[in-house]
């Protein structure tokens, strides 16, 4: 099966920061989440990916296809919702869509409409009177509305009202159904999207320093508490132990390993916590390789 995108030894130099090189891909059908702090090279990566930024070594491919910027067939695949969204402020909405959809064959101009009217997007108000969250739904139609098979969205739900939000996510959910469209998504608050997610990447210095499923996340960590007089300030699996006389807390990535190590060393009343995929990805990013790499 061609993959929504490839990445190949793929890198961007600026002064003081390199991104990559960047070796990963994603399949059609699936939702990868891209999780990293603020400098990471989230957006960098993403701009690369439209082709919005030329880049210093290796090689992007959209569904098999180079993003040559001279021969931009392949954004006909790709609707990008950046960080920043451009249009012209004299326009009105529909002036603007109208505009766009000469450059998609597959433009949908009732699919628009339609996404428009459910984001409660005012398509008559000139483009430089619109409020923050509604800029963010107009670069979210117009993203939508050539249906492509890759979406890539930075931080796409920032500025959005609760009911505008949660209409956006069932929206890329309908778009997901028919298994041949993936999502390569950033952002800082994964319990919007916690429903869609298949996979997620962290990112940090340029570096991408794990990627799991959704589910092995799930089923490893835990919050585990029990009763012991602790004696040696490692348990196996535990990311982070906290003590008050012999109430012991822990956060672990591998409670089979944890809960194993608890009976050896006579631990009572012995309780497991699931934690929440957002929880678990602060964890992940609090502690970096030392957490994803460290066996013990």
């Amino acid at each position: 099966m061609t993959k929504a995108f490839e990445f190949k030894e793929m890198t961007k130099h600026y002064p003081g920061f390199t991104l990559g090189p960047l070796n990963f891909s994603l399949e059609p059908g699936v939702v990868l989440g891209y999780i990293g702090p603020n400098g990471a090279g989230k957006t960098t990566t993403m701009q690369c990916m439209a082709g919005l930024l030329k880049t210093d070594g290796g090689k992007i491919e959209i569904f098999g296809v180079a993003n040559n910027p001279y021969k931009p067939s392949w954004k006909l695949d790709i609707g990008y919702v950046g960080d920043k969204h451009v249009f012209y402020e004299r326009w009105n909405g529909t002036k603007n869509l109208d505009f766009l959809s000469r450059f998609y064959p597959n433009w949908s101009s009732r699919k628009a409409q339609e996404l428009a009217a459910r984001l409660r997007l005012p398509l008559d108000k000139s483009v430089r009177t619109l409020s923050t969250g509604n800029r963010v739904k107009l670069a979210l139609v117009s993203a939508l509305a050539h249906s492509p098979r890759l979406l890539i969205l930075d931080e796409p739900t920032a500025g959005l009202d609760p009911v505008a939000k949660e209409e956006f996510l069932d929206e890329l959910y309908e778009v997901l159904q028919d298994g041949e469209r993936a999502i390569f998504y950033s952002t800082h608050n994964l319990a919007d999207f916690k429903r869609l997610i298949d996979e997620l990447a962290f990112i940090d210095k340029g570096q991408i320093f794990s990627r799991a499923s959704k589910e092995d996340l799930l089923e490893n960590w835990r919050t585990i508490s029990c009763r012991l007089q602790l004696k040696e300030k490692q348990i196996d699996g535990a990311v982070k132990i906290e003590s008050e006389g012999d109430h012991i807390k822990m956060t672990s990535r591998n409670r089979i390993r944890t809960i194993a190590h608890l009976g050896k060393l006579g631990a009572r009343e012995i309780q497991e916590s699931p934690m929440g995929i957002d929880e678990i990805a602060v964890e992940i990013m609090k502690g970096g390789e030392n957490v994803v790499n460290d066996k013990s």
